[in-house]
C-alpha cells in the first residue's frame, strides 16, 4: 500500500475546496432562477387567458431573471415591427440574486471544521464561474422567448454584478478588513491605507456618505408617497385598467412593488433639482414639467406632477437634499468630536472639512450610480430616454452636500466643543491639561482629612444605592440643568451655590482637602453633579505627604530620648513661605485626625521656628 504525502493531501484538499465553491455558485444561481420561475408559473397558471404555453413561460422567467442582474432585454413583437429594448431594471428584484451570490462566496471562503482556510482568490473565482455557468444557460434558454437578452449586456453589467457580489462575500468572510492592498497597487496608496489615521478618516467618510444616500432615498420615497396620496384616484384607475381579472392585478401589483426603489430614486433626483425624463422632450423638475411627456399607463406614474410651472409645494421637495447634507454633517461631527473622548483628541477644522468633502464626494458617486440603474429605455422612439438624468443628479448631490454639509459640520463641531457641552463628558479627563491639585497649608489639609473620610463614606453608601442602575440618555443634561437644584445648595442670600464637580479645576481654594471634591461643602456635596459617578472614589489619604512625614519624624525624635539627630533643612530647598509651620498650625494639625503621628509632635521644634528635617535624606549624626 502507498501512503499519500502531505503535499498530495494539500493539493487534493485545495481541489475539493474549489469544486465545492463552484457548486455553491451554481446552486445560488439555480435558487434565484427557480424561485422566480415558480412565481411566474403561478401567475401563468392562475391567469384565465394565457398567451403562451409552458415553454414560453420558462423563457420569459429566464429573461426576467437576467433582467434582475442588469441585462438588457429586447422585445421583438411590436406594432411597428422594430424590436424595442427593455432596460428598466426593477431594483427590488436585484436584491435576491446579489444576496445569493454574496452568501455563496462567503460560505465558500469561510474555513470548515477540520480543514484549513481556503484560498480567497480561488473561492471568488470558483463561485463566480459557477454562477456565470447558470447565467449562460439561462441566456441560451431565453433566446427564443418574448423577452430576449441582449448579448452585449451579459458581460457588462451581468458579470460585473455577480463578481461584485462574490467579492463582497469573500471580504465579509475575511472580517471586512480595510487593507492591505494588492502588491500591484500604487505604493503611495498602500502606505496611506497602512496608516491607522487614514483608515479612521476613510471609514468616517464612508459612513457619512452612506447616511446621506440613505436620507436621499428616504426623502425620495416620501415625495412619491405624498404625490401618490394626492393622486390616489388616478393611480387606482391605472391599476384597474391594466388588468380586469385578479391574477392580472396580482401581477401588476408585483411589478409595481418591484419598482418601488426605482420610484424612490426618481423622487430623490426630483428633489435634487435635475429631475427625471419622461421621454425625449419632457423633463420634470421642481420648477415644473416642460414638454409633452410620453407616460405609459401605470399606477406609480400617477405621482408625476402636472404640466406647467411648479408651485410652492413642488419647491418643498428641495428639503430632501438639505436633510441629506445635514445628515452628512451630523455623522461627520459625531466622529470629529466624540462624546467619550477627551477634548484634545477632537479633529481640527481642516480634518473636519476634508472628511466632510470626502463624504459629499462619496454621496454624489453613490447617487449617480443608483440613479443610473433606476432608469432605462423602454423603446426606440420617445421612450428611449426614461428615468433620472444620472450625470446631472450626481453633481447636484455633490453641490448640495458640500455646500451645506461643510458649514453645518463646522458649526456642529463648535457646538460639541463648547464649554457647557463638554462639562458633561463624564469620566473623560483632559489629555492636555493634567488635573490641578489643591494647594493648602499642611495644618488645613490635615484638618480636612476627617471631613474627606466622612464624605467618602457617604459617597460609597450613595454608590451602593445606584450601582447597577441603567444610565439614561437624559442624565447628563438633567444633571447639568439641575446644577442649581439637586446638585447645588441654596446660599443664604437666596442664590444657589454651584454644584460640585468631580473634575478638579485650576484655581482651587487653598482650604480644600486633597481628596475632597472641588466645590464640595459637606459630606453629600457633589452627588447630584453631572460628573458624579458611583466609582469616582477619593484619592489615597495624605499619609506620604511632606508635612505628615515631618510630624512623624519629630514624634520619633522625641520618643527616642535625644538619640535621633536634628537634621538641618536643605539650603537649596528652603521652606515654602506660603506654608509656614507655627504653633497654631501644629495645634490644628494635631487635632485633625482621630489618632495619628502628628499628635506626638514636639511643639518646641515648631515654636523655635526650626525647619523640619527631610526624613528621606540622611544627615550627620551628633
Amino acid at each position: 500500500m502507498t501512503q499519500r504525502g502531505p503535499k498530495a493531501t494539500a493539493e487534493r484538499n485545495r481541489t475539493l475546496d474549489l469544486a465545492s465553491a463552484l457548486v455553491r455558485g451554481a446552486i445560488a444561481a439555480g435558487l434565484g432562477l427557480g424561485t422566480l420561475t415558480v412565481l411566474v408559473m403561478a401567475v401563468w397558471i392562475s391567469s384565465p387567458y394565457p398567451d403562451s404555453g409552458p415553454g414560453g413561460v420558462l423563457r420569459a422567467a429566464a429573461g426576467v431573471w437576467l433582467l434582475a442582474h442588469g441585462a438588457g432585454l429586447v422585445r421583438p413583437d411590436t406594432l411597428s415591427g422594430v424590436p424595442a429594448p427593455v432596460s428598466l431594471v426593477p431594483l427590488l428584484l436585484v436584491l435576491g440574486p446579489v444576496w445569493l451570490a454574496h452568501r455563496a462566496a462567503r460560505d465558500a471562503a469561510e474555513p470548515e471544521e477540520g480543514r484549513p482556510r481556503p484560498s480567497r482568490a480561488g473561492a471568488f473565482c470558483a463561485v463566480t464561474a459557477g454562477y456565470l455557468l447558470v447565467v449562460a444557460g439561462a441566456a441560451a434558454c431565453a433566446r427564443g422567448g418574448s423577452l430576449r437578452p441582449d448579448p452585449d449586456t451579459l458581460v457588462f453589467p451581468v458579470a460585473l454584478v455577480v463578481a461584485g457580489a462574490a467579492a463582497a462575500g469573500v471580504w465579509t468572510a475575511a472580517g471586512r478588513p480595510f487593507g492591505p492592498l494588492p502588491s500591484w497597487s500604487p505604493l503611495a496608496l498602500q502606505e496611506a491605507i497602512a496608516r491607522t489615521l487614514f483608515r479612521d478618516r476613510a471609514e468616517a467618510a464612508c459612513r457619512s456618505a452612506a447616511a446621506g444616500v440613505t436620507v436621499l432615498l428616504g426623502g425620495g420615497a416620501l415625495l412619491v408617497a405624498v404625490a401618490l396620496g394626492r393622486n390616489a384616484g388616478a393611480a387606482q384607475d391605472a391599476f384597474l385598467g391594466l388588468a380586469g381579472d385578479w391574477p392580472g392585478r396580482f401581477a401588476v401589483l408585483l411589478l409595481a412593488a418591484s419598482l418601488v426603489p426605482n420610484a424612490a430614486l426618481w423622487g430623490a433626483a426630483y428633489g435634487l433639482g435635475p429631475g427625471f425624463s419622461l421621454g425625449t422632450g419632457a423633463t420634470a423638475t421642481p420648477l415644473g414639467l416642460d414638454g409633452t411627456p410620453a407616460v405609459p399607463r401605470f399606477p406609480l406614474l400617477a405621482a408625476v406632477p402636472d404640466q406647467g410651472p411648479g408651485s410652492l409645494l413642488n419647491g418643498a421637495a428641495l428639503a430632501v437634499p438639505v436633510a441629506a447634507a445635514l445628515a452628512v454633517a451630523w455623522f461627520t461631527a459625531r466622529r470629529a468630536v466624540p462624546a467619550d473622548a477627551p477634548r484634545a483628541q477632537a479633529w481640527s477644522t481642516r480634518e473636519t472639512v476634508r472628511v466632510t468633502l470626502l463624504a459629499a464626494l462619496g454621496c454624489a458617486a453613490g447617487t449617480a450610480l443608483l440613479t443610473a440603474v433606476a432608469g432605462g429605455p423602454l423603446g426606440t422612439g420617445a421612450l428611449r430616454e426614461f428615468g433620472p438624468v444620472w450625470w446631472l443628479a450626481g453633481p447636484a448631490a455633490l453641490v448640495w452636500t458640500a455646500g451645506i454639509g461643510v458649514p453645518a459640520a463646522l458649526l456642529l463641531r463648535l457646538w460639541r466643543l463648547r464649554t457647557p457641552g463638554w462639562a458633561w463628558r463624564r469620566d473623560v479627563p483632559e489629555a492636555d491639561e493634567p488635573p490641578a491639585t489643591a494647594t493648602a497649608t499642611p495644618p488645613a489639609r490635615a484638618a480636612a482629612t476627617a471631613t474627606a473620610v466622612e464624605a467618602e463614606a457617604g459617597e460609597k453608601a450613595e454608590a451602593e444605592a445606584v450601582i447597577g442602575r441603567r444610565r439614561r440618555w437624559w442624565a447628563p443634561w438633567r444633571g447639568r440643568g439641575g446644577a442649581t437644584g439637586a446638585a447645588g445648595d441654596a446660599a443664604p442670600g437666596g442664590t444657589a451655590a454651584p454644584a460640585a464637580s468631580s473634575v478638579p479645576a485650576p484655581g482651587t481654594a487653598p482650604d480644600a482637602a486633597p481628596g475632597a471634591l472641588v466645590g464640595a461643602a459637606g459630606p453629600g456635596a457633589g452627588r447630584g453633579d453631572a460628573g458624579f459617578e458611583p466609582y469616582d472614589f477619593l484619592p489615597t489619604d495624605p499619609w506620604h505627604e511632606k508635612d505628615f512625614r515631618e510630624a512623624r519624624w519629630a514624634s520619633l525624635k522625641r520618643g527616642s530620648g535625644g538619640l535621633m539627630a536634628d537634621f538641618p533643612a536643605d539650603p537649596a530647598d528652603p521652606a515654602d513661605p506660603a506654608d509656614p509651620v507655627g504653633p497654631a498650625g501644629a495645634g490644628a494639625g494635631a487635632g485633625a485626625g482621630p489618632a495619628g503621628p502628628a499628635d506626638f509632635a514636639d511643639p518646641a521644634d515648631f515654636a523655635a521656628g526650626r525647619p523640619a528635617p527631610d526624613p528621606d535624606r540622611p544627615g550627620p549624626t551628633p
